[in-house]
């Protein structure tokens, strides 16, 4: 489906009935790859999964975003299809932005599921700046147009070596990705209202345990649960287990 969205074509899925939620799919991927949860939801729900601007079908911002652009999108998302508030799930990439979105229109969110989240960063070992500095001294030096396309084979060289996967897949997202990655969304965790279920899997190698404990322990009364054996994608490697916890958490309170 489409849906014009401050003059982006915003395409997502929406399957169910019910109580809206809305799935914020992961940096790289699409709603496609939340299919899985709109299954699992979409008896009790009426379950909204959306393209990020950038990805699946959804071209990219017309400028570089930071979170709350994509926040802000998706609350002009809701607002374009009559939803004034609804469950929000976030994984990944997803996850910082519902946690900046339930946090700056705190009476849109009902409920906040955050898997695997970004949002936290953590400290940086020496080797990160100096494979940072290295790529600045690169561009600058490369950059000129005398190198010609030598220039232009070096700097992709220098990208890939010190470039993480994401980073070098990003192409003209790749400013988008840098300033998100850079900032740190723990001064905004107290500002969040719904109550809140974080979902993390102990082998997860993208997201850190102390990231989600920080992120936790800063949302008042949230839920930290913990998924043994799962990693960055907990609802791909054990579905069961996350489709209980999951409806567990959204249906409480239900008769």
């Amino acid at each position: 489906m489409l849906t014009r969205v401050n003059d982006l074509d915003t395409h997502f899925t929406l399957c169910g009935e019910g109580e809206p939620i809305v799935l914020l799919h992961g940096w790289g991927t699409s709603a496609e790859s939340l299919g899985g949860i709109a299954k699992c939801l979409e008896d009790r729900f009426r379950v909204f999964a959306i393209d990020l601007p950038g990805f699946g079908w959804t071209p990219p911002p017309p400028v570089t975003w930071g979170t709350r652009d994509y926040a802000a999108h998706v609350e002009a998302f809701m607002e374009s299809n009559g939803i004034h508030s609804a469950n929000l799930l976030g994984h990944s990439f997803g996850g910082r932005i519902a946690l900046a979105l339930a946090a700056q229109s705190p009476h849109r969110v009902r409920r906040l599921v955050l898997v695997a989240s970004a949002g936290i960063r953590g400290s940086l070992r020496s080797s990160h700046y100096l494979k940072v500095a290295a790529a600045k001294l690169a561009k600058r030096v490369f950059s000129f147009p005398i190198w010609g396309r030598l220039g232009e084979r070096i700097l992709s060289t220098v990208h890939q070596r010190v470039g993480s996967r994401d980073y070098r897949n990003a192409g003209q997202m790749r400013r988008t990705l840098v300033r998100v990655v850079n900032e740190d969304l723990r001064n905004i965790l107290s500002f969040v209202q719904a109550p809140t279920l974080v979902i993390w899997g102990d082998r997860d190698l993208e997201v850190s345990r102390y990231s989600m404990e920080i992120m936790a322990g800063g949302i008042r009364g949230s839920q930290l649960e913990i998924m043994e054996g799962a990693g960055h994608f907990p609802f791909v490697d054990m579905p069961e287990r996350f489709g209980k916890l999951l409806r567990d958490f959204l249906c409480r309170g239900e008769t």
